[in-house]
C-alpha cells in the first residue's frame, strides 16, 4: 500500500480537481477496511477514484484518496452460468477483453470503454436498446466495504436493500472492492450507421427503436443532418472492416479532424455553424460486423465535458425541441454533436431508468468553451419534463428536487444513514445531491 506521492488529482476532462492529504493504494479488500476505519476513527473522510471519466466531482475529496487500480483483473469466471467476479478497479477495455479470452461478453455497454467497471456502475452508466436497462441490471452480487470499514457481500437474496441501493450508490455508501457480473455469450454485431436528415430521423426514431436490438442517433447543431446508428445481432462476423476503415473512422474523423476542428471553433466562435456543416457533410455510410464491445465503444480522445438528462420516452419529441430552441437563442456557439439514446425500464432505486422507458440526451461543449449557460438552460426545460441527470456527469440539481423524480430516494438515504452515520464517505457532491 502507497500513502504517498501523487496527492494532486483531475478527471478526464480537466474540469474537476484536488488534492488530497493522503493516497493509498490498496492490494485487498482488507486493506480497503482498515484504511476507512481509521479515517472513521480519526473524523476523517475518504474516497475511491477510477479512471476519472466522471464529469461531476463524485471522485473529489480533500481526505484520502483510494485509487482501485490494484484491485482489478478476473477474479474467477463460471462458464456454465456466464457469471463473471472482478475486481473493482477494472476497466472496462481491460474486462471486455478478457471475457472475450473466455467466450463471454457484456450484454450492453456504452460508448466509452475507458472507466473502471466499479465507477460505471456507481454512476448508472448505461448504453442504448429497447431491451436493456443500465450496466448496473447485470450485477449478481458485489461487495462493499461500508463507512464504518464493515465488509459486505450483497445480492437481490443477501442484504437486497443494501444491494439495491449500491447497484448505483455513487460513492456514497462505502467502497465497492469486487463485483459479480451476469455475462452472456460472445456475440456479434452488425453495425448499420447512416446519414439522414434530422426530420427523417425526429418522425422515425420510434420505429428505429422498436426494430433494432441498439439504435442511437447523433444530431448536429445548426444543420439538418444526424448520423443514425442500428446494431443488431447477427450470427456470424462476415463483413469485416478493414483496418484502414476502421483507422479512418475512429481515429482521423472522430478523433484527429474532430480536434482540429474543435480548436477552430474554440479560437473563432463564430465559424462554429459553418464548421459543423462541414462535419455533418462528411457523413458517410458504415455497414460492417464486430465483436460486440468493438462496435459498442469507441475511442475518445477530444476532451469535452457533457451533460446528460433522461426523460420519459413519451416527453423526448418535447425535451428535444426545446434543446433546439436553447441552441437557436444561446449567445454562445454550441461545437459539439448531440449525442441520443434509448434504454428500458429497470428497478435499480437510483437508476435514471428507474421504472420508466427512457430516452436520454447527451449535451456536450469542447474543453475551454463556454457550457454553463447552455447547461443551465437545458437542465431547466428536462427539469420540467420529469428528467433525472446522468450521475456521472454535469448538473446542477440537489437533494431537495432530485427527491421528487426518484421513489426511493428517502430508501436510499435510510440504508446511507445505516452503512455511513458518521459520513465517511462524504463530499460536496454528495451533500448537494443527498444533503446533509
Amino acid at each position: 500500500m502507497d500513502n504517498g506521492a501523487g496527492l494532486a488529482w483531475r478527471n478526464w476532462a480537466g474540469n474537476q480537481r484536488a488534492v488530497a492529504s493522503a493516497v493509498a493504494q490498496p492490494t485487498s479488500t482488507e486493506q480497503v477496511a482498515e484504511l476507512i476505519a481509521k479515517a472513521a476513527a480519526q473524523g476523517r473522510t475518504i474516497k475511491p477514484v477510477g479512471s476519472g471519466h466522471s464529469f461531476t466531482a463524485a471522485a473529489l475529496t480533500t481526505g484520502t484518496r483510494i485509487e482501485l487500480t490494484r484491485l482489478s483483473g478476473l477474479v474467477g469466471v463460471d462458464l456454465a452460468t456466464k457469471r463473471i467476479r472482478v475486481g473493482a478497479g477494472t476497466p472496462l477495455a481491460v474486462l471486455n477483453s478478457e471475457l472475450a479470452r473466455h467466450g463471454l461478453a457484456m450484454p450492453n455497454l456504452g460508448d466509452i470503454d475507458r472507466q473502471t467497471i466499479s465507477g460505471a456502475l456507481a454512476t448508472g452508466t448505461h448504453g442504448t436498446g429497447r431491451a436493456y436497462g443500465c450496466l448496473s441490471t447485470f450485477l449478481d452480487e458485489l461487495e462493499l466495504v461500508t463507512g464504518t470499514g464493515e465488509i459486505i457481500r450483497c445480492s437481490r437474496d443477501q442484504h437486497p436493500d443494501i444491494f439495491a441501493a449500491a447497484q448505483v450508490g455513487v460513492g456514497a455508501l462505502g467502497v465497492i472492492t469486487e463485483v459479480t457480473l451476469r455475462g452472456v455469450d460472445a456475440f456479434v454485431l452488425h453495425a448499420d450507421e447512416q446519414p439522414a436528415t434530422l426530420d427523417e430521423t425526429l418522425a422515425r426514431w420510434p420505429e428505429f427503436v422498436e426494430t433494432n436490438d441498439h439504435f442511437e442517433f447523433f444530431w448536429m447543431p445548426y444543420t439538418n443532418k444526424t448520423l443514425t446508428k442500428k446494431n443488431n445481432r447477427v450470427p456470424a462476423d462476415d463483413r469485416p472492416r478493414s483496418r484502414f476503415n476502421a483507422w479512418f473512422n475512429d481515429d482521423f474523423l472522430e478523433n484527429a479532424a474532430l480536434g482540429a476542428a474543435m480548436r477552430v471553433a474554440r479560437a473563432v466562435p463564430s465559424w462554429t455553424p459553418a464548421i459543423l456543416r462541414g462535419l455533418a457533410g462528411a457523413i458517410s455510410a458504415r455497414n460492417y460486423t464486430e465483436r460486440s464491445d468493438l462496435v459498442f465503444t469507441s475511442p475518445r480522445r477530444v476532451r469535452f465535458v457533457e451533460m446528460e438528462y433522461s426523460v420519459p420516452r413519451e416527453a423526448f419529441p418535447e425535451a428535444f425541441a426545446a434543446l433546439r430552441r436553447i441552441i437557436d437563442t444561446l449567445p454562445d456557439k454550441i461545437s459539439f454533436p448531440v449525442e441520443c439514446r434509448f434504454s428500458a425500464a429497470d428497478d435499480v432505486w437510483l437508476s435514471t431508468g428507474y421504472g420508466r422507458e427512457n430516452a436520454y440526451i447527451a449535451i456536450h461543449q469542447y474543453v475551454g468553451m463556454p457550457y454553463e449557460r447552455y447547461f443551465r438552460a437545458f437542465e431547466a426545460a428536462c427539469r420540467d419534463l420529469g428528467g433525472r441527470p446522468h450521475w456521472g456527469k454535469m448538473h446542477y440539481r440537489t437533494a431537495a428536487d432530485l427527491r421528487p423524480v426518484y421513489p426511493r430516494f428517502d430508501d436510499f438515504l435510510a440504508v446511507r444513514d445505516r452503512l455511513d452515520p458518521q459520513r465517511v464517505m462524504a463530499s460536496d457532491y454528495t451533500r448537494q445531491v443527498f444533503g446533509d
